[in-house]
């Protein structure tokens, strides 16, 4: 091979590179350098928030192309899941007592507010038993379901409540089931094994319960707070999720589902 034709390939090989090099300054449209790519969340939420909060994993995943697991259990369990196994990203229970508890084990930031889980007296369609108020809890022979004191929020809530009313020793001796979720107690009423219980708005069925309301004044109301974990190894999805979940778009999945959302003028004296 001559020199001259040596040196033509050295030229057009130097050419190529440049160009090359040139074109590859700027990263090509399909290339992708998005945190959130293969990420999902695991949320544990209160079991009594499952369908509100199905429906927002899945408009969350569709709009981010963010996975979404969900642990649902009692508030208590889920407590004692997160301290035990220090893994997960979110935290939304049923209210903010539980939510602060977590706060004590360090265990959640700092929470926004989503929606307000009101307490009602629930009875068997037609009140056979002409119950009016919670102290017709402890009459005597009626048949009484509630969620377990240490796993939900409406179960601890409750029990402060008869306590206040000096009525704890006599409603307990009426309880036929303590359940460890609030659906367990939906089944219950849906099934006729129980005369009455405390439920919230969002869990009635129409078909099978009237309701009776709980004055204001006794103070069972609930806000569902929401909020990341202090161990979330995705922090910018995590809080993506969050602000959806507390954005308008996120409390309208929850008013669908029965919530009145946060924050709301007829529940201006609960507070957090």
């Amino acid at each position: 091979m001559t020199g001259k034709a040596v040196t033509l390939i050295a030229i057009v090989i130097l050419v190529a590179f440049l160009c090359t090099a040139g074109c590859t300054t700027q990263p090509s449209a399909t290339v992708t350098t998005d945190d959130n790519t293969n990420i999902t969340l695991l949320v544990y939420s209160g079991a009594g928030l499952k369908k509100a909060m199905t429906e927002i994993g899945e408009v969350f995943t569709e709009n981010y192309g963010i996975g979404v697991d969900y642990t649902f259990a009692g508030s208590g369990t889920l407590i004692t899941q997160m301290d035990l196994s220090r893994k997960g990203d979110v935290f939304i229970p049923g209210g903010t007592p539980d939510y602060r508890i977590a706060q004590e084990k360090d265990l959640v930031e700092e929470p926004g507010y989503v929606a307000y889980h009101v307490p009602v007296i629930a009875v068997q369609k037609g009140n056979p038993h002409n119950i009016t108020s919670v102290n017709d809890f402890a009459r005597p022979g009626l048949k009484i379901a509630l969620g377990g004191v240490n796993t939900t929020a409406i179960g601890r809530a409750g029990d402060k409540l008869f306590q206040k009313l000096g009525i704890l020793d006599a409603v307990e001796a009426n309880v036929v089931l303590r359940a460890p979720t609030i659906n367990e107690v939906v089944v219950a009423m849906n099934m006729g094994t129980a005369d009455a219980a405390l439920l919230t708005l969002d869990q009635i069925n129409p078909g099978t319960m009237d309701t009776i309301d709980i004055p204001q004044e006794n103070g069972l109301t609930l806000i569902v707070p929401i909020g990341a974990t202090t161990f979330t190894e995705h922090p910018d999805a995590t809080q993506k999720f969050v602000e959806f979940v507390t954005s308008d778009e996120g409390k309208a999945i929850f008013a669908k589902h029965g919530f009145p959302t946060y924050p709301d003028p007829a529940y201006m004296g609960i507070e957090p």
